[in-house]
């Protein structure tokens, strides 16, 4: 019992009891006002952490290891994202217009950091080098989703010139403010994890309460059966298994080592819920945002389940081989 309760996730259960709550108890009137203006203060200050705590030195060295890198950018923000062009093609009576939208949506964002290393060093792989991979993708994230999010989902979400100003001020300047910081505040930060880490998912689960809360106004729950989420489930599983056969033949046909294999298929195949809710909230319309992260909290959750066992395979079956130099 005590294993199966310390493998919970329970930030995943914290985000399910913020949908569940806002279901029931959405705020309305001035008070969602406030809670609008506080979710912009918590969306600015998660950027300005990520900017102080992305290594800037690692993610510029990772230039010299380019194919490695260049494979993983290349997976989280060229197959992604045909792969959620893809599922547009399902009928929308089989999966309503706004949860394709959203898995379209979460192809477009950076992968995760921390559980893309953790992986890469339960699999025995290039830990170094999922450090770099990890932290280079969110670097280029914080430019290239919001342009992806312009380019294939611009007219869906009505995405105007004037979001691109919205995006300067609440994603871009934080994280460049952290960045600048960072010499100065990266110690106090890394030294006191723990409360970092509290204020970052305290700051997640906010938005996550703000945008279902404006949804359920709107009438999310009207629009989604269990049949739909279900079908959000079935095409969840699909993109990630076709990510992870590709990436593994890819790393195989690159001829990357074992150790850097592992950081393709553990670094590629994942996507940034704690990034992915807050670029919501800047890039998609409210009202949409609620329904549209759905399919992120679900693949979320496959994505740590089903790499969580291929990585402790890969790391019972192999020795690591020395990464490349």
């Amino acid at each position: 019992m005590r294993r199966v309760v310390a493998r919970v996730d329970w930030f995943v259960v914290s985000l399910l009891l913020a949908v569940v709550v806002a279901s029931f108890f959405p705020v309305r009137g001035q008070a969602a006002e406030g809670l609008e203006v506080a979710v912009v203060v918590a969306v600015g200050w998660l950027f300005f952490l990520y900017g102080v705590r992305l290594p800037t030195k690692e993610a510029v060295d990772a230039l010299r290891d380019w194919r490695l890198h260049g494979s993983v950018l290349a997976v989280t923000f060229i197959v992604f994202p045909l792969l959620g062009l893809a599922v547009q093609l399902v009928p929308s009576s089989v999966v309503p217009h706004d949860l394709k939208l959203g898995l379209l949506f979460l192809t477009l964002l950076p992968s995760t950091v921390q559980s893309s290393i953790a992986f890469t060093s339960i699999a025995r792989g290039n830990v170094a080098g999922a450090v770099v991979a990890a932290s280079f993708s969110n670097l280029a994230g914080v430019v290239l989703t919001p342009l992806l999010v312009a380019g294939l989902l611009g007219g869906a979400v009505g995405f105007s010139v004037d979001s691109i100003g919205t995006i300067g001020l609440q994603l871009l300047a934080p994280f460049v403010a952290g960045q600048l910081l960072r010499r100065w505040i990266a110690p106090w930060v890394l030294a006191h994890k723990r409360l970092t880490t509290l204020t970052d998912r305290g700051s997640v689960l906010l938005v996550v309460y703000s945008a279902f809360s404006h949804g359920v106004v709107d009438g999310i729950w009207t629009t989604v059966d269990v049949g739909s989420v279900v079908a959000v489930v079935v095409l969840c599983c699909v993109v990630l298994a076709v990510v992870l056969t590709f990436t593994s033949v890819l790393g195989k046909k690159l001829g990357f080592s074992r150790a850097d294999r592992v950081v393709l298929l553990m670094c590629g195949s994942k996507k940034s819920l704690a990034s992915g809710v807050p670029m919501a909230t800047v890039l998609l319309p409210a009202a949409s945002v609620g329904i549209m992260v759905l399919p992120l909290m679900i693949f979320h959750q496959i994505q740590l389940i089903v790499c969580a066992v291929i990585a402790r395979r890969m790391g019972d079956a192999a020795e690591p081989e020395p990464a490349r130099t």
